[in-house]
């Protein structure tokens, strides 16, 4: 039977439609869209997304997040057709000339398979969308714009031993061999650095999305000035900030992309 029920959809990708030559329908995608950077810079990505890895996450994720709001929201964010021969949702991308990109499926017809079979990326005006009476939205993330713009008002408290201790394969050498309170040391130095920086430009604060709310991104400058080593991960507390974890460039950017593309000022994957 096809997903027409929401709580039917799957919360991955490929549970939900086959995706023969996932390599090739990204290529296609980013020859589709208006022209971004998708690869790593200062890190190798594995093997199965080395081409373009941050777009293979982006869209993974973009699913899981439309699955989801499908489940709790009266909008439906996944569309089946009357006919229940296509199914299609919004990739959130757009072509150069600004028109959005769907992600388009059809029935499949193999046996013992997922219902769909993805068959193409198409704008929003092609004729193959004709059948559904309305197209659907994009992804939504937040509710309160607000939650996007860090508040030099607000107190930050820091977990500076959790940070360590339990990311500290994160960290760049020669940091991974030190002990942990002169880690502490270099690391406070680097949060004040990003507190000054983040008063002085606002755009500083990178938004990301992760496990269900919106937290901040801020750069942690630990061996250069010039260029962030990780990312500080911000908590809004109402009343104040909480970081208790960093990521890798890496991770900071494919979670900071759901949202929209990053400047990439600090955060340069």
């Amino acid at each position: 039977m096809p997903t027409t029920e929401a709580h039917d959809l799957p919360e991955r990708l490929f549970d939900f439609a086959m995706t023969p030559r996932f390599a090739e329908i990204l290529a296609e995608l980013r020859g589709e869209a208006e022209p971004e950077d998708w690869s790593y810079h200062s890190a190798q990505a594995d093997s199965e997304e080395r081409d373009m890895p941050i777009l293979h996450s982006y869209i993974r994720y973009t699913y899981a997040r439309l699955a989801e709001e499908s489940r709790v929201l009266t909008e439906r964010k996944i569309l089946v057709s009357e006919d229940e021969e296509s199914a299609c949702f919004n990739t959130g991308l757009v072509t150069e000339n600004q028109e959005e990109i769907f992600a388009l499926f059809v029935k499949n017809n193999m046996p013992d398979k997922p219902y769909w079979h993805f068959r193409r990326f198409c704008r929003a005006g092609e004729h193959d969308l004709s059948r559904f009476p309305r197209l659907p939205g994009m992804a939504s993330y937040y509710e309160n714009a607000a939650d996007l713009v860090y508040d030099v008002q607000k107190e930050l408290r820091v977990n500076y031993e959790h940070i360590i201790e339990d990311n500290k394969e994160r960290f760049p050498e020669p940091f991974k061999s030190m002990d942990n309170y002169a880690v502490q040391n270099v690391l406070r130095r680097a949060i004040d650095g990003s507190l000054v920086r983040v008063r002085r430009n606002y755009k500083t604060a990178i938004p990301q999305y992760h496990q269900g709310s919106v937290q901040l991104l801020l750069p942690l400058c630990l061996t250069s000035a010039r260029r962030a080593d990780l990312a500080l991960v911000i908590a809004n507390y109402c009343d104040f900030y909480r970081a208790a974890t960093c990521l890798t460039l890496e991770m900071a950017y494919n979670n900071a992309r759901l949202l929209a593309r990053p400047d990439r000022d600090w955060l340069q994957p």
